[in-house]
C-alpha cells in the first residue's frame, strides 16, 4: 500500500478544533486516504454526500438534532460533501456547536465545496488539496532508482492511483477516467449545455500544453466565444484537472504581462485526451511532456511541504523565455526544463540584468529529484 504524504499532515491536525477540508479531483484517492486515517476507529461516522438520505439528514437541521444524530462519534467524515445543500452552514453548525467532534469533509469540486465553506468556516478549517500520486511518494514507496527508471512510463501514463496499480491496463483505466467521469461535476452543473465543446476545449489545451494560450484562439478552435472559454477553463481548474501559470512581469516594458500557460495535473490524463500513448523515445512532444511533468510535480511538492510560493513563466516580445519561475520570500528562482541532460541552457541576458539576484537552474532527468524535493 502506498502511503500518502498528506495522511501525515491530516493526522497532525486531528482534534485541533477546526474542520478538515480535503479537495481533489475524482479518483485521486481521497476516500482511500481517509479510510486509512480512521481505520480501526469505532468512533468514526462515515457519510456519503451522494446518498439522498444523507442529504436529507442535513435539511432544516438544528444543533440539538445534529448532536442526537452524531451521538458518541468522535470523528465525522462527509465524503463528496458538495452534494449537500448549504453544506458550509451545516459544517459551521457542527464545528461551533458539537465541540468534541472532529469534522472531515471531502469534495471533488472547488466551485461547489470550497466556495460554499470559505465564508461560513472562516478561521474554522484547515483546507488541503490532494493530487494524483507524486514522484516523491513513489520514491518513498519503492526507492529513487526504480522510480527514475520508470520516468518514461510516468511521462506517458501519469500517476493516478488506479493507473499506477493496474500494470498492463493503463490505457483502459485512463479511458474510463477521461470518458466524462473526471468532469462529472462540471457536466452536472446546470449551465454546461455542450459537453462536446468542453471535451474539444480539453483536447485543444492538451495539444497546447506548455505553450501560451489565447482564449480567442481557443474559442475559434472550439466554436465558443472567449468568455465561455475562460469560464470553462476556470471550472476545469476548480475540478483540479488543469492549472494555469501566469506570466511574470516587473521591470521590463517588453515583458508579456497578461499571458498564461496551462498545464495538466497529470500527464496520463493529457495523453488520454489526445489518444497518444507512444513511448517518449518516439514522440515529438517529449519536451512538452517533460515540462508538464516537472511543473506539476513541483506544484505537488510545494503543497505537501506547505511552502508558500508564487509560480510563473517569463517571456518577452522578442521570444526570450524562462520555462518556470518561482517567487518566495523576496527571492526569485528561474528554471529551464530540459529532458536531455546534455542540453545546455543559460539565463537570458535581459532577465539576468532585470533581476540580478535571481538563482538559475536547469532541471533534467539527472537532477529532477532535487527540484521536486525528494
Amino acid at each position: 500500500m502506498i502511503k500518502r504524504k498528506l495522511e501525515e499532515i491530516l493526522k497532525d491536525k486531528l482534534f485541533s478544533g477546526k474542520a478538515l477540508i480535503l479537495l481533489g479531483a475524482r479518483q485521486v484517492g481521497k476516500t482511500t486516504l481517509l479510510e486509512q486515517l480512521v481505520s480501526n476507529r469505532e468512533d468514526c461516522l462515515w457519510l456519503n454526500g451522494d446518498e439522498l438520505d444523507v442529504q436529507r439528514m442535513f435539511e432544516n437541521t438544528s444543533a440539538d438534532r445534529l448532536k442526537a444524530q452524531l451521538g458518541d462519534y468522535k470523528i465525522v467524515v462527509i465524503d463528496e460533501a458538495q452534494r449537500i445543500k448549504d453544506i458550509g452552514l451545516r459544517l459551521k453548525l457542527i464545528t461551533d456547536q458539537v465541540k468534541d467532534v472532529q469534522l472531515i469533509a471531502t469534495g471533488s469540486s472547488a466551485f461547489e465545496l470550497a466556495n460554499k465553506v470559505n465564508e461560513p468556516l472562516t478561521g474554522r478549517k484547515w483546507q488541503y488539496q490532494m493530487f494524483p500520486l507524486s514522484f516523491a511518494e513513489m520514491v518513498k514507496h519503492h526507492g529513487l532508482l526504480k522510480e527514475k527508471r520508470l520516468l518514461p512510463h510516468r511521462l506517458v501514463y501519469g500517476y493516478y492511483p488506479e493507473v499506477v496499480t493496474s500494470e498492463g491496463r493503463e490505457k483502459q483505466v485512463l479511458k474510463q477516467l477521461t470518458d466524462a467521469y473526471l468532469y462529472k461535476d462540471i457536466l452536472a452543473w446546470e449551465n454546461i449545455k455542450h459537453p462536446d465543446k468542453l471535451l474539444a476545449l480539453l483536447r485543444a489545451l492538451a495539444y497546447q500544453v506548455g505553450s501560451q494560450v489565447s482564449f480567442n484562439e481557443l474559442g475559434n478552435l472550439c466554436s465558443m466565444d472567449s468568455k465561455t472559454v475562460e469560464k470553462y477553463i476556470m471550472l476545469l481548474e476548480q475540478c483540479f484537472v488543469i492549472f494555469r501559470l501566469p506570466s511574470f512581469a516587473r521591470n521590463l516594458r517588453n515583458e508579456l504581462k497578461a499571458s498564461r500557460k496551462i498545464f495538466f495535473y497529470d500527464n496520463g490524463i493529457r495523453n488520454a485526451l489526445i489518444a497518444d500513448f507512444t513511448q517518449p523515445e518516439m514522440r515529438q512532444d517529449i519536451g512538452q511532456l517533460w515540462e508538464n511533468f516537472v511543473i506539476s510535480e513541483r506544484m505537488k511538492s510545494l503543497a505537501y511541504r506547505e511552502i508558500w510560493a508564487n509560480s510563473y513563466f517569463w517571456r518577452t516580445k522578442q521570444q526570450q523565455e524562462v520555462d518556470y519561475l518561482e517567487e518566495s520570500d523576496g527571492k526569485i528562482l528561474a528554471c529551464e526544463i530540459k529532458w536531455n541532460p546534455k542540453t545546455k541552457a543559460k539565463m537570458p541576458l535581459s532577465f539576468a540584468e532585470a533581476y540580478p539576484n535571481s538563482e538559475f537552474i536547469v532541471v533534467n532527468q539527472d537532477n529532477v529529484e532535487d527540484f521536486i524535493g525528494v
